[in-house]
């Protein structure tokens, strides 16, 4: 058995991608979950390189790096957090739920993550949570109310001011403008 790390995994697609591009290179993969693969066998060098190739052609990256695992694995609980919306964490204290999920200090993840990325943790977590936001208006399905509940805000003017602060809009303006190239971004270019 064999776990591999994979950069650039932010959603369920990429999952179906990554195990796509496996099953082509005749892998068998245990697990595919964000950030990793679990997979049966252990690869030979040149399958490692054959499987680089195959990810790079898809956007993604396999990392061997203790480091670099860390940020990818920070990463991805923001992303499934934010997504998830689950209500224990919508009020809940980051530097908590990130240190008790990775089991490292929080100091360490925050001044890792910012070393690594150039963006503070909490900068990268309101850029998630405002992409979110994004997504969500473009839905049209709840609420600036709703939004500001589901994303952990205490209430809308709070979101309406980071949301201005990132995008340079109000959501009820981008809302109204619903201009496609302001409204979403790939999760890994957030």
């Amino acid at each position: 058995m064999q776990t591999l790390y994979i950069k650039n995994m932010v959603c369920n697609r990429c999952i179906l991608v990554v195990a796509q591009a496996l099953q082509k290179l005749d892998l068998h993969a245990e697990k595919v979950s964000l950030g990793e693969v679990v997979l049966n066998e252990s690869l030979t060098e040149m399958q490692l390189n054959s499987l680089d190739i195959a990810l790079a052609a898809v956007g993604f990256e396999r990392i061997d790096d203790r480091k670099a695992r860390l940020i990818e694995a920070i990463k991805s609980k923001v992303i499934n957090t934010i997504r998830e919306g689950e209500k224990k964490f919508r009020k809940a204290n980051w530097s908590d739920i990130l240190s008790e999920e990775l089991h490292y200090e929080y100091n360490y993840i925050s001044n890792l993550f910012s070393s690594v990325e150039g963006i503070t943790l909490e900068q990268y977590i309101i850029r998630q949570k405002i992409e979110r936001a994004k997504e969500l208006l473009f839905y049209d399905e709840l609420t600036l109310s709703q939004i500001a509940d589901q994303l952990g805000y205490s209430n809308v003017a709070h979101l309406s001011g980071q949301f201005k602060k990132v995008t340079g809009f109000t959501p009820s303006a981008l809302k109204k403008t619903r201009d496609k190239s302001n409204v979403r971004k790939p999760l890994d270019e957030v």
